[in-house]
Order: C-alpha cells, then structure tokens, then sequence
C-alpha cells in the first residue's frame, strides 16, 4: 500500500469517485469529520433503534430471523448471539481474495453508508472501519459467493469477522490472523451492537467497491488505446483527416469528439502530410478498426461518464436493509441492497472495453500481415536480412493479443441476465452484481494485456515506418514504450514485456494524454 500523502474527511456531502479510488489504493488517510452535528445525526437513529428494541417492536435483523426466517422472534440477549451467527453462517466464501484495493474501497463505502445517517450504527463502528484503512489492515474476502440482491452478503460476513478479531487480514504486506494484527496494531476486537452484523453485511459495498476500481483501470486502458491507436495510424501511414473535426460536429458524441482530438493532438505534424500518409488509390479510406476508432472508443468514454456519477451515488448511499427514518424514528424494510444499478453500469462497461480490446487486436492483426500493412515486414521482423527467416517477430504475439481480446469478448453475457431464485424464494429475483463487478475486472486485465500487445508491435512498426522526427508526440510515445520494453530484433520471450506495459497502464501515468 502506498504511504498516504493526504488526508480525506468525510461528512454528509460524501465522496467523489476520485477520492475513493485515492482512498482505496492508500494514497490518502481517512478522518470522520468532527462537526457535532455530523456526529448527532449519526448517532441519532442508533438511539432510536434502541427505544424500539426497548419498547418490544419487531426489528428485522436485529430481534427476528434473517430473510425468510424473518417470523421468528427473539429476546435481545438471543438477538445478540444471531447477530453473530448472521456472519459466521456467511462465512462460506471461496475463490480467490478480492484485491486489496477492491476491498479497501469496498470499506470505506460502508463508512461512507453508516455517515448517512439511517442504518443505527454506532460511530465506534464506523471509526474502526476508518482505523482499519488508515493502519492499512485489510480483510481477506474470498470473491465468490455473492448473488448482490441482499446486499454483498457473504464476502461482506468476512470484513465483519475481521473487525470482531477473526479470520485473516493482509497486514504489513502480509497475511495473518485478524487477531494478531489488531493486536500489532493496538486494536481490540470490536464488539457488535444491535443490528451492527446485519448493517455492515446487508449492501451493495463489494460490487460497488470493485467497480470503483473498474471505472478508474478503464478510464486508463482508454487512454492507452488512443495512444495506441495513434501510433498505429503513424505506422501505417493512415490518413488524418478521418480524425477531422467537423465528423465529431456532424455527430456530437462528446467521448467521439474527445478520442479525435486526443488522436489529432498525438498526430500531429509541421511536416508535409503528403510523406506521412499512403497515396494509393485503395488508402482513400482507412479500415474501420483505425477509421472509426472515436466511435469506438467513444462508447467507452461515454460509458464511464455515467456509470463513474451512478456508482458515485450507490457509493455514497444508504444501501442497508432496514433503515431508520431520522425525523420519525420509523423503522422502515425496502430493498436498497439491491445492486442493480451497479450490475447495469458494469454489464456496461464489460461491452465496452472489450469492444476496445477488439479494436486493439484487429488494429494488431494490421500491423503484422504483409498483405494490408503498407510495406512492413510480415510480423514486423527487424532481424537482419540473412537472419530474418529464422525470426518471427510479432507472429506469436498476435495469436496471444486474439486469445485474451477472444476471453474479453466472450465474458460479455450480461451478469444481470442471470438471476436466480435463492433463499426458499425470498431472494427470488436477484441482481448479480458482485459478479458483474469481477467480469468487469478481468475485462480489464484481459484488456491491459490487448493494449499492451498493441502499443509493443505499434512502437515497433513505427520504428521500422520511420518520419518520428516529423510528429513529436508519437515520438515521446515510442520513447515511454522504450523505457519499459526494448524493440524485438531476435526470437525472445516478450511475457515480461506485455506485463511491464500492463502495469504501467494500471499503475502510473505513462499514458496520461494530459502528460504528452
């Protein structure tokens, strides 16, 4: 985890996505803001579940059963004990663990559904959940298990067993015992009030933490792309002006308008166009994967804009089940545990990224084939001459950038699309969500690895194309490609190379279209 360099206080205007995803990868501390009347609405509804439990009236979660269990009732020294149960009968996850960042987001959002005010929690709950993200201890939660209608149930049960001082926690770059890291940590076991298990389980916190991190991997990929993009028309000696602005004009898209631009800004040259781009009759038009790439990677940018406000607002969301109206003290059950917003938005973006993936491949696909490159070596060997036959440059890399897009595309099938009747039919329509949010992530992996073929064999073929000096911006492109990756002269592995170009899309701003 990164060493937080700001501090984030959360009150009830809540918090941005930016700031989530700041949060979430350790670059900011948290701090509750301390406005008493911040902290008497919070507290307010957790005294007004305790008049309720006082005066005998039914609570669902808290002194009844859970789900279709809800008829039985209980007294509070039993309704304690089942508050337990509730997440040790979850604790049935399996899979591997949510990424550490993924699941730090996935706290922070319960805090930042407790500050609304309406789940009766006590700020004890809340500020241990804040000291677990600023002393960096982050529960191990399992990623499957999940149907996301009664909230993020099971992998939710495993940040509540954490905080009680059970089941492990990735603490000091290591994995231990939750008990041995309060214990570094000088921590006790928190102990659970009335309704508190229910509160911190019942919600979408885990597919919207994951989709979080989504939106800001995918807001990188896309980028990368354009960059890509960009040096593969320099490669191929493609025509500007199907990155005209007048096009975006006749069809005001604003992501088609912002991929153009950021396309002609990269391509841009002083020199004479007529030496940059191919004067054959049969180059009039380039093919769509370069000619229509602001109406492809338009639909990505589009996409983010609003699925970054709708996870912004589940985010920010009192997703529990019941709520506690603040005015009235009335305990109300309804269903914002619901995750389909969240699994719409990322069904979404599933579409789109691997619709750039695509995009990236065919664009590889180009680059390589003798017969529609414009003159390039077949697999953009660079051996010399009487070595050449024995070299096979990008060949195999192309057939790997197919396979992982291929991945991409068939992980497409919308997650919402399969519901299933759970719980003796109380959960009888249920949203997915969670594994929307995990399609959504390895969409992204699969599509960091696409983009980083690309930008390799785009580097290459622009080294070989030549005329750099003539566009200065592809020239700084070739030059952070460089930095990671050397070019391919003789056969070698290039796995180490397709990693190192997939960790500087998701981890730093190599390809920020700001930076160029």
């Amino acid at each position: 985890m990164n060493t937080p360099v700001t501090e984030t206080i959360i009150d009830e205007r809540g918090l941005s996505l930016r700031d989530i995803v700041s949060i979430a990868r350790g670059e900011s501390r948290v701090r509750m803001s301390p406005r008493p009347d911040f902290i008497r609405k919070i507290e307010k509804t957790s005294g007004m579940l305790r008049t309720a439990l006082e005066a005998g009236t039914p609570v669902y979660g808290v002194n009844t059963g859970y789900g279709k269990s809800c008829g039985k009732r209980m007294a509070m020294d039993v309704a304690i004990k089942n508050g337990f149960n509730l997440i040790k009968f979850h604790g049935c996850g399996t899979g591997d663990p949510v990424g550490i960042a993924e699941t730090r987001a996935a706290m922070l959002t319960r805090v930042l559904c407790f500050s609304r005010g309406y789940s009766g929690v006590s700020m004890e709950l809340i500020s241990r959940l804040v000291e677990f993200l600023n002393r960096g201890i982050t529960p191990m939660v399992p990623s499957e298990g999940s149907v996301g209608a009664s909230g993020d149930l099971t992998p939710m049960s495993y940040i509540a067993a954490a905080l009680m001082g059970e089941g492990e926690v990735f603490y000091k770059d290591k994995r231990m015992p939750a008990v041995s890291a309060l214990k570094d940590a000088g921590l006790t076991p928190h102990a659970f009030a009335p309704k508190e298990p229910l509160a911190i389980m019942n919600g979408t916190s885990v597919m919207t933490g994951i989709s979080a991190i989504v939106i800001d991997r995918a807001w990188k990929i896309m980028n990368a792309s354009i960059s890509a993009t960009a040096l593969s028309i320099h490669a191929l000696m493609g025509n500007a002006h199907h990155y005209d602005p007048i096009i975006a004009k006749a069809k005001p898209h604003p992501g088609q308008e912002y991929t153009a631009r950021k396309i002609s800004e990269l391509i841009h040259t002083e020199a004479d166009r007529a030496k940059l781009e191919a004067e054959t009759l049969e180059t009039l038009q380039d093919p769509y994967s370069l000619r229509c790439s602001p109406q492809i990677l338009g639909v990505l940018y589009d996409a983010l804009e609003w699925v970054t406000r709708w996870v912004e607002i589940e985010a920010n969301s009192a997703n529990d089940n019941p709520i506690i109206d603040p005015d009235t003290g009335a305990i109300i059950m309804g269903g914002n545990f619901y995750g389909g917003h969240i699994v719409f938005a990322m069904d979404s973006i599933k579409s789109a990224l691997a619709s750039a993936a695509d995009m990236s491949d065919r664009q590889v696909a180009l680059l390589v084939d003798p017969h529609v490159n414009r003159g390039l070596p077949a697999d953009l060997v660079r051996a010399a001459k009487d070595e050449a036959p024995y070299n096979h440059g990008f060949k195999a890399m192309s057939i790997a950038s197919s396979a992982l897009c291929a991945e991409a595309l068939k992980m497409t099938m919308p997650a919402a699309s399969f519901s299933r009747s759970t719980e003796s039919h109380n959960q009888d329509k249920v949203s997915m969500g969670s594994i929307g949010a995990r399609d959504a992530a390895r969409i992204c992996e699969l599509t960091e690895r696409v983009t980083a073929i690309h930008l390799l064999a785009a580097a290459q073929a622009c080294e070989i194309r030549g005329n750099l000096e003539a566009r200065p911006r592809i020239s700084a492109l070739v030059r952070n490609i460089r930095s990671l990756a050397e070019p391919i002269i003789a056969d070698r592995p290039m796995d180490k190379d397709i990693e190192s170009l997939s960790r500087a899309i998701l981890e730093n701003d190599l390809f920020n279209l700001e930076n160029l």
